[in-house]
């Protein structure tokens, strides 16, 4: 895996090869980060973007924008290799003033206090519910940005919750690939 475009072109990330199914990993490949960051150019919503990386895995998504002109990341990721690959990224692209990661559980974000995101990358374990999980945790949470684009990777592809309409949805081979935009809308409780 490279980083396709921006400041960091060319630079190669931590390898991985073709993923670590006991942990869950399997890398976003650079034919669909391509054809999805295009697609994310031509919204405009790149520049100078506060992302958010759910289930970041290597973080290739989140330092891919980052390359392209986002202002700053967090990455939350709970599982150890993840974890290893990001700070070894983070270290060769020397970003860390940029990152900050947060060591949880996706599905069970907390409340957050700083400024909500307007970038989301969602790549959940595929078929297991739990990008609606986290997606449905960051809404509560305050995470997210009214108007946010919400880039969700999965097998199948995804039906926009409550509080969320659909843009786009693309399909890579077995990845679906659904872009959201966040209304602002809480779920009735």
């Amino acid at each position: 895996m490279r980083i396709i475009a921006g400041t960091w072109r060319g630079t190669a990330l931590a390898a991985l090869g073709k993923g670590d199914a006991g942990a869950q990993l399997r890398p976003t490949s650079d034919r669909v980060r391509e054809s999805l960051f295009s697609m994310l150019t031509h919204l405009g919503v790149i520049d100078d973007a506060r992302v958010l990386d759910l289930f970041a895995g290597t973080g290739a998504l989140a330092f891919e924008a980052l390359s392209r002109g986002a202002s700053d990341a967090v990455l939350v990721e709970n599982g150890r290799v993840a974890q290893k690959l990001i700070a070894e990224n983070l270290a060769k692209l020397r970003a860390k003033d940029l990152v900050h990661v947060q060591r949880q559980d996706a599905t069970k974000l907390s409340a957050w206090a700083g400024t909500p995101f307007d970038l989301v990358f969602l790549d959940p374990p595929y078929g297991r519910d739990m990008g609606q999980k986290a997606l449905m945790a960051a809404q509560k949470g305050g995470w997210l940005a009214q108007g946010a684009t919400i880039v969700w990777e999965e097998a199948a592809p995804m039906q926009p919750p409550l509080g969320f309409i659909l843009d786009d949805h693309r399909k890579y081979g077995d990845t679906h690939v659904t872009v959201l935009e966040y209304t602002g809308r809480s779920p009735e409780i």
